[in-house]
Formats: C-alpha cells, sequence, structure tokens
C-alpha cells in the first residue's frame, strides 16, 4: 500500500496548509501532484486516484491564483473530501476500484490474477469511500478543533485497515476450514506412562506413519506403531522369491536432492543416503527412438536435436522449472519439508502468506496452472509434450487435469535431480526407519490389525486390537482416509456432511505389476525403461543392486497402470485368468525390448489392483490414494477428532514416497507444536 499513501502526499499538505489559512497549500500540492503524476505521463499508465489530484489541483490554482475565489482555501476539507469520495465511488462502479492501480506497484503481476486481490482493493476503496464521504460531513456540519480531530481519526483508521486487512483477509481464506480443526492436544514425553499408554499411536507402517513415528521417537516420544500385515512398510515393501527380490511398488524415489525432504530426514534420523539409495538410469522409449537420460544436461541436449525448432524453448523451460522447483523448498530449510499455505499461516504468520507470491514467483505460477497450460506455455510441438508426460503415470492424472505443481514436484523434478532406488530393495528403507523408532523406545508391532480408533466426546483416547486396549491421547492413522474414518472411527463419530465429503473421493488408479527372475544377462539395459509407445514400465531391479538376484541373472518388474473394476472377483476362476492374460500381454510387449524374454524365465508372479487392495487395505488398490487431479480436496492432516492425525497419501500433498515423508514430517512436527526437542 505504498504508492497509495505517496497518492496522498499532495491532499495532505493541502489540507495541512490551507487548513491554517495558507492558500500556497494549493501551489505546492499542485507541483506535489504533478512530480507523482510525470512519471505515469512517461510510461503513459495513469492511476484514477493521481490524475483526480491533478485535475483538482489544476482548477484549484486557476480558481485561487487567477480568479482569487478563496473556496479552494475556505472549504478545503468539504471539497478535498467530497471530489476523493466521488472518485473512489467511481473507480467501484467502473469495476477498477483506484486502489488497485497502484497496489499493482507495490506487487509483482503474479498477484493480479487473484480473485482474492481484487475482492481486497474493492473492499479497502469502499472503506476510504466510506472515509471520505463521513469526512465531507464532518467539514461540512463541524468546525475547529473537532473536524480535525474526528477527520484525522478516520484517516489513521483508514491506513491502519489498509496495512492490516491485505494481511487477515487471504489468512483467513486459506485457514478458514482449517481453524475448525486446528486443535492442540500436548503430552508430555518426559511423564511417566502405564505399560499400554503411549504419547502417540501410529495405525499402519507406511513410510508416511514410519517416518512420523521415527521423528517423534527419536525426539522423546513414546511411540507403538501397529500393522496388520506380516511386514511392514505398505508399498514401500518387499518380497522374495528364489533368491529374486522384488519391490511391492516402489521404484523411483524423488526427494533426494540436497533440500530434498528424504534427505532432510534421513539427516535428522542418522542414516547415511548411499546406505540406503542408488540413482537410477532411465530410458525412454518414444515412436520407436530410445533416449537414454541420465541427467538434465543429457536429456536437454537429445530433446534439442529431436525437437531442433523447440531448442531454445526447451532450455527455458527447464530454467524455470528449476527455478520454480528450488523456490518450493526455499522455506524447507527449518521443518525439512514444503508447507500448505494454513501451515505457512500457522508456523511463519499471515506476512509470509501475504508475501509467498513475491517470494516464490515462479513456483507459484505452477501453483496456478494445469500442466497442459504449463506445456502449452512454452511448446507447440505435441510430440514433445507428449515426451515430458512421459512420468504422470507418477501422479496417475491427464495433464489436462494434473496442477502444474504436482507434475513439477513429482515429475519434472526426476528430470532435474534423478530418481533413486532403494539399495537391498524397499523393505531396507522401511527397515531403517524402524530400527530408529525401536533404537528410541517405540515399538513396531505385527500382525496388529486396529478393529476400532476409540474416541469419547468428540477426542481420541487409544486404539482396539482385538480385545486389547492401547491407549493414547493422539493417533496417527496412516490408513487410508475412508478406511480410517468410515471403520476405524465410525460415521456415528462423524457429522453427516464430513462422513459425504469422505465417501465422494475418488480413488486413484492402480497398477498391474509383473514379477520375473529370469536367467539373463540384462546389465547392459538401464534400471527403468519407460515405453511411451505401449504404455507401460520395466523396472530392472538388479540393475539398481545386483545382489536382488543370483549372479548372473535378473530380476524385473513389468508394470502398467489398471482399473479395479476391469478384474473379476479375487480368487475365481475368470480372476485367474484374466491375471494370466493381463501377465503374458506385458511379457509379450517387454520381448520387444527385451528379446528372447519369456524364454528365460525362472521366476513369475504378478499382482492386480485386487492384490494391492488385499495386502495394503487400499479401497480399489489405489497407488496414490486419492485421484490426484487438480479438482480433489484432500482431507487435512488434521481431523474433526480431537488428537487424530492422517499421515498417508491421502492427505497433503498426495501419493509417492516423498510426498507420505512430507506428510509424515508435517505431523511430527504439529504433535511437537513445530518445535524440535
Amino acid at each position: 500500500m505504498l504508492y497509495i499513501f505517496i497518492s496522498f502526499a499532495p491532499w495532505i499538505i493541502y489540507w495541512v496548509l490551507c487548513g491554517i489559512g495558507n492558500e500556497w497549500g494549493i501551489a505546492v500540492s499542485f507541483i506535489v501532484s504533478l512530480a507523482i503524476l510525470f512519471p505515469q505521463i512517461v510510461r503513459r499508465d495513469f492511476n484514477l486516484m493521481d490524475l483526480t489530484s491533478i485535475l483538482y489541483f489544476s482548477v484549484a490554482v486557476i480558481g485561487t491564483f487567477i480568479f482569487g475565489i478563496n473556496v479552494f482555501v475556505e472549504r478545503s476539507g468539504v471539497l478535498g473530501y467530497l471530489v476523493l469520495f466521488v472518485m473512489a465511488l467511481f473507480s467501484i462502479l467502473i469495476r477498477q476500484p483506484y486502489t488497485l492501480q497502484v497496489s499493482k506497484r507495490d506487487y509483482p503481476e503474479v498477484y493480479w490474477r487473484e480473485k482474492s486481490f481484487l475482492l481486497i482493493n474493492n473492499v479497502i476503496t469502499l472503506v476510504w469511500a466510506l472515509i471520505f464521504l463521513s469526512n465531507t460531513v464532518i467539514f461540512l456540519f463541524l468546525s475547529r478543533p473537532f473536524n480535525i480531530v474526528f477527520s484525522n481519526v478516520l484517516i489513521v483508521f483508514g491506513i491502519v485497515f489498509s496495512t492490516v486487512f491485505p494481511l487477515k483477509l487471504p489468512a483467513y481464506y486459506v485457514t478458514r476450514e482449517f481453524r475448525k480443526y486446528d486443535w492442540t492436544v500436548r503430552v508430555d514425553p518426559n511423564e511417566k506412562k502405564a505399560e499400554d499408554e503411549y504419547d502417540v499411536i501410529i495405525v499402519g507402517s507406511g513410510i508416511g506413519g514410519l517416518t512420523c513415528g521415527a521423528l517423534l521417537s527419536k525426539r522423546g516420544y513414546k511411540v507403538l506403531v501397529l500393522e496388520q500385515h506380516y511386514m511392514i512398510g505398505g508399498y514401500c515393501s518387499s518380497f522374495q522369491r528364489k533368491r529374486f527380490v522384488f519391490n511391492t511398488g516402489v521404484g523411483d524415489v524423488s526427494g533426494l536432492w540436497e533440500k530434498g525432504p528424504i534427505t532432510f530426514l534421513l539427516k535428522e534420523l542418522g542414516l547415511k543416503k548411499d546406505d540406503l539409495f542408488v540413482k537410477n538410469r532411465i530410458r525412454y522409449i518414444f515412436k520407436g527412438k530410445e533416449i537414454d537420460a541420465d541427467n538434465l544436461d543429457s536429456l536437454v541436449r537429445l530433446l534439442s536435436e529431436m525437437f531442433p525448432e523447440e531448442k531454445e524453448n526447451i532450455h527455458v523451460f527447464f530454467d524455470e522449472a528449476r527455478k520454480a522447483y528450488e523456490e518450493c523448498y526455499r522455506d524447507a530449510e527449518v521443518y525439512g519439508t514444503p508447507l500448505p499455505a494454513e501451515l505457512i499461516v500457522k508456523v511463519f504468520g499471515e506476512k509470509k502468506l501475504l508475501n509467498y507470491p513475491r517470494e516464490h514467483p515462479h513456483f507459484y505460477d505452477w501453483m496456478n496452472k494445469t500442466y497442459k497450460e504449463k506445456l502449452d506455455e512454452y511448446f507447440r510441438n505435441e510430440d514433445l509434450k507428449t515426451l515430458l508426460c512421459a512420468l504422470l503415470g507418477y501422479i496417475g492424472t491427464s495433464p489436462e487435469k494434473t496442477p502444474a505443481s504436482s507434475a513439477l514436484t513429482a515429475c519434472v523434478s526426476y528430470y532435474l535431480y534423478g530418481g533413486y532406488f532403494t539399495k537391498g530393495g524397499a523393505l531396507k528403507f522401511a527397515d531403517s526407519l524402524r530400527k530408529v523408532i525401536e533404537k528410541y523406545g517405540g515399538k513396531v508391532l505385527l500382525k496388529h490389525k486396529v478393529d476400532e480408533i476409540l474416541v469419547e466426546n468428540g477426542e481420541v483416547r487409544g486404539v482396539r486390537v482385538g480385545e486389547k486396549v492401547f491407549r493414547s491421547k493422539i493417533v496417527v492413522a496412516n490408513a487410508n482416509a475412508k478406511t480410517t474414518f468410515l471403520e476405524l472411527v465410525g460415521e456415528d463419530k462423524l457429522s453427516k456432511e464430513f462422513i459425504e465429503y469422505i465417501k465422494s473421493l475418488k480413488m486413484s488408479p492402480s497398477c498391474f505389476m509383473v514379477f520375473l527372475g529370469v536367467d539373463m544377462d540384462l546389465s547392459h539395459y538401464p534400471t527403468i525403461i519407460q515405453n511411451l509407445d505401449e504404455g507401460y514400465g520395466i523396472l530392472i531391479n538388479s540393475n539398481a543392486d545386483p545382489s536382488l538376484a543370483p549372479e548372473g541373472k535378473a530380476g524385473l518388474t513389468i508394470l502398467t497402470l489398471a482399473n479395479y473394476y476391469d478384474f473379476p472377483k479375487r480368487g475365481t476362476k475368470e480372476y485367474l485368468e484374466r491375471k494370466k492374460a493381463f501377465a503374458n500381454e506385458l511379457i509379450k510387449k517387454a520381448e520387444k525390448i527385451i528379446p528372447g524374454l519369456s524364454e528365460h524365465i525362472i521366476v513369475q508372479d504378478a499382482a492386480t489392483p485386487k492384490t494391492f487392495e488385499r495386502y495394503t487395505s487400499m479401497p480399489e488398490g489405489a497407488i496414490y490414494a486419492f485421484d490426484q487431479s487438480i479438482d480433489t480436496k484432500r482431507p487435512c492432516f488434521k481431523t474433526p477428532i480431537k488428537g487424530l492425525y492422517l499421515a498417508s497419501a491421502s492427505t497433503f500433498p498426495g501419493g509417492g514416497v516423498e510426498a507420505v515423508v512430507i506428510s509424515g514430517m508435517i505431523c511430527a512436527n504439529d504433535i511437537c507444536g513445530w518445535k524440535k526437542s
């Protein structure tokens, strides 16, 4: 609002000098108005208030010094405020509030598209219009010193309102839902507890839950993790067949660059990145052409050779993407993770939210567009756009439905900093988090299926496993939100509106996987092959980590997105036939890339969406929990039940290992009151 106050300068001079009967106040105000307007004349960009000022003071100078009319001095208050009232009212009527014009000088263009920006300026202009009208009446009917006192009180109010309101409205807008659930439950880690009582109970041992548990355990909290399965990890797990080790879902992990959340997590827990992860090599197959891109420079070079007419745009696009991605993590140094808007307000304050677009202009631009819009902004070649959508399977949405910010963090980030494979299999990463929990006194219990989250008077009291009750004032649900609320909490404990919202959430796609152990040497292939022509991928586990297959042999996974409802009831003859046919179809496709593959199979297994549903209890076997398109509103990590958190792909920021790590870190920090102990 700096320029608004500058625009007021000639009027303040006018009222002060003419208020004591000095007619030169008009001349000085005219000169100041002209000085303010001159840069606008040069730019040919005028704002209404400054035009009004120069017109008024031009008339006042002529009337006073040429025609000897004293009304501009004697009635400076009435005339000045009346003119400003008419100006403000006119600007509202033409839908160009006068404060909007000057606010555009204070704030970068990225703000201007926001509806809240226009709303804020409409309200501020209306308030000033009322102040101008009130002061007109005050100077019309009150004498000195009352007119000066009351008018100045209103002016001070206007200044304070113009300063505070832009902070308060955006903060109110983004936190209005969150404030319903922003309860506080404090537990004292140093307080002695009964054997069956814990500071925090975590339902499920996926990476989000284990991340939260490991951080809290290291910070001194008594943590209990309850897992229904006989192994931990959820989708970040592994299994073995005849000395071949396969991952159940995770093959390419982001968030391991210098400022990435997983890097931050490992450092805090005292774990070493090189012990757990190895960088993937990836190949794309597009229109029969093999594109090997081990790093960003090689990818940019290859794309520039393939699409020479787009060479300059390719460089600009990735330069912009890098700036946006790094801005996303600019404020992550304290807690290791970017925060949603409501937490920016809670943790860093309202001013941080207001300044976010200014401090993160590139990322903010990605936040307000779809990925398709972003690609269209830079490129014309449709083949190039298709190629840059190669990793959208990591989100499970189409480019026109994908938030550009999600595509940036979950897909484009792999081009910028690469993806990683879990050494020893995905279970090793999950197990490293389990060991941290147990090292600091926490417990991880397998084959402990939680039957109920205990709730009394809207507050968590613990959980029930069969006949056994574990007590805690805080429960972190690492299960899917639908399972959590509809089955473990119960519909009777929640409002009808909230239950309808949870039921309305659409699940993300699932996938189909074929696991193969072969007596072939595949070391000359990269770790990952993405076939865009036929819509599937190959992950050669043993190329990332040779220990995952017997010497001289290879383990690989062929995978593609799949629809849960394309498969009959699990266990039926029709289901088994469909599963076998789907597997054979994928093997046949992969054989075009790896000749003779079907003749060298030693081990074969497969997983359908219904397999994933069985082992993870994820509805429809969804691999990213809820649909990740731009219209989906995910549940908040804090829930209507006091003491019940969500730390999973169900909540911010969504699916994927990096995303659920962020979810777990947010929960842990909120439980700690955003203070590290």
